[in-house]
């Protein structure tokens, strides 16, 4: 460690965010460019080399976490940017989309705020790039063996790298007409410009993977053709068979699916069109669901230009600080965090209904009501208790003219036909199922990511694809040299 009073010395300091009232007219990361450098060489330091890293164990991916930091404090971006790049593909996704469990498992954070983990990650990842650290590493040597991987979301992307890499002949099929998976088109601008995606798509292709994109797998192409032509297949396909909300009003115009709504946002920002067809400007705008997806709707229905927008939540809300007793450190505690979106919807005041950052805690939906065309005019809610329980009394109408269901998702898609034609288990939750190897029932199919192992975190979906890359790579050739952090059935430290 460069400064062993590092931690005592400096108190944490994080990533400072643009001001509110300038973000919101862009769609640019709200962070304030080239503020992270001057404060993260002295947030490195607060780092304390801890005997036993329990920030390792909290992250899936394994991340050398005090190596780097150490190495940043130094000033040595190039050994640390070896150092970050050894266990995780995309660091620049990770460092701005992920929530960070490595913080809340950092030994520090017993009894002070944690290290900057994310940020100091970032900062290497962005380093790495503008230095010419992260060049292309195609393979030496060619194996003579083809995969074909299912799906370009962090998974199937973190497989395609880590199999052209170990020699193989990589085809990535995605669906959508651009690559990215839910980085693409499910998440906002300004949480994560594009431009970093295409930088590592562009190191990818170079290293000599193969894309082809608007092919569905099981519609435009058959899925047991398809593995006949491979020697293996990787199934990354994702999470996107969405949760729904079976209330009376339903049916009525203006409710769709945070992944009918965040898309086309997206696509607006790609080009594709002029404006969202589900645009919020100018709407009174209700947010079913509490999660990340929920605060990516908020922050879009704020940059769209809504007369209000407010956010229901069903679980009361958390405290500031971890409850030692149910999630005692080093587990992820869930505490009242504030988005950027929150933020925003805080300080703009953009739902009068709600106390504060338009939030709605405890709230649970009745039925929708409609006008005489047809069309969502109103949300009535309840309030609830712990155990989601109606709370007498409590019902409230908040005005909807646009409703966004942001309720999380059971599985992988069926609609395409994959996995019936493949012939695939599934386990009671509609996930694919698989052995220790992410191996599928089907000879020669594997599966990764959300798809099997149900919705999840970007570090997690890294991590599945790295481990099921291992797991081919030794399946194609008896042996392999590729890391495998996680098994299939490892999960989060919880009590």
């Amino acid at each position: 460690m460069a400064d062993p009073k590092g931690f005592l010395n400096a108190s944490r300091e994080d990533w400072p965010r643009r001001p509110v009232e300038e973000r919101v007219r862009d769609w640019d990361e709200v962070y304030v460019p080239g503020a992270l450098l001057p404060i993260i060489r002295t947030q490195a330091d607060r780092c304390m080399d801890c005997g036993i890293p329990f920030c390792h164990e909290a992250c899936p991916l394994g991340n050398l976490i005090p190596d780097w930091n150490d190495l940043v404090s130094r000033d040595d971006w190039r050994a640390a940017s070896d150092r970050l790049h050894a266990t995780n593909n995309f660091p620049e996704f990770t460092g701005r989309l992920c929530p960070a469990p490595c913080e809340a498992g950092c030994v520090l954070a017993i009894n002070q705020p944690a290290v900057t983990i994310k940020n100091v990650e970032v900062a290497i990842a962005d380093r790495a790039w503008e230095e010419g650290f992260a060049p292309p590493r195609p393979p030496d040597r060619l194996s003579g063996r083809t995969v074909a991987v299912i799906g370009s979301g962090p998974t199937g992307l973190a497989a395609a790298q880590q199999l052209t890499r170990a020699g193989h002949t990589v085809a990535v099929y995605e669906r959508d007409d651009r690559l990215g998976g839910l980085m693409r088109y499910g998440i906002p601008e300004f949480k994560m410009e594009k431009r970093h995606l295409e930088r590592r798509l562009e190191q990818m292709r170079a290293e000599g993977t193969k894309f082809r994109t608007s092919t569905a797998v099981g519609r435009d192409i058959d899925a047991a053709g398809l593995r006949a032509r491979y020697d293996a297949v990787v199934l990354a396909v994702g999470a996107t068979a969405w949760r729904e909300l079976p209330v009376p009003g339903r049916e009525l115009d203006g409710i769709h699916q945070a992944m009918e709504y965040l898309p086309l946002a997206n696509r607006v920002r790609e080009g594709d069109m002029e404006a969202s067809p589900l645009s919020a400007a100018g709407k009174h705008v209700v947010i079913v669901g509490g999660g990340d997806t929920g605060a990516d709707c908020l922050g879009t229905a704020i940059r769209e230009g809504a007369a209000s927008v407010t956010q229901l939540d069903i679980y009361t809300q958390p405290g500031t600080e971890r409850d030692e007793d149910t999630e005692p450190w080093p587990t992820y505690p869930k505490i009242y965090r504030l988005s950027a979106a929150h933020e925003e919807a805080r300080e703009l005041r953009t739902a009068p209904s709600a106390d504060a950052d338009a939030r709605l805690f405890a709230a649970s939906t009745l039925r929708f009501t409609g006008d005489a065309n047809g069309h969502v005019r109103a949300l009535h809610l309840v309030e609830v208790d712990a155990e989601r329980r109606p709370v007498p009394g409590t019902g409230r109408r908040l005005p909807a003219d646009l409703v966004l269901l942001a309720l999380g998702f059971s599985g992988p898609d069926r609609s395409d036909g994959l996995v019936d034609q493949l012939g695939l288990g599934l386990d009671p939750r509609g996930t694919i199922t698989r052995d220790a190897d992410f191996a599928t029932n089907v000879p020669g199919v594997y599966a990764a990511g959300d798809a099997a192992r149900g919705q999840s975190l970007i570090v997690w979906a890294i991590a599945e694809g790295r481990a099921v890359a291992a797991a081919v790579d030794r399946q194609l050739t008896g042996s392999s040299r590729l890391p495998a952090p996680i098994g299939p059935y490892d999960r989060p430290m919880t009590v």
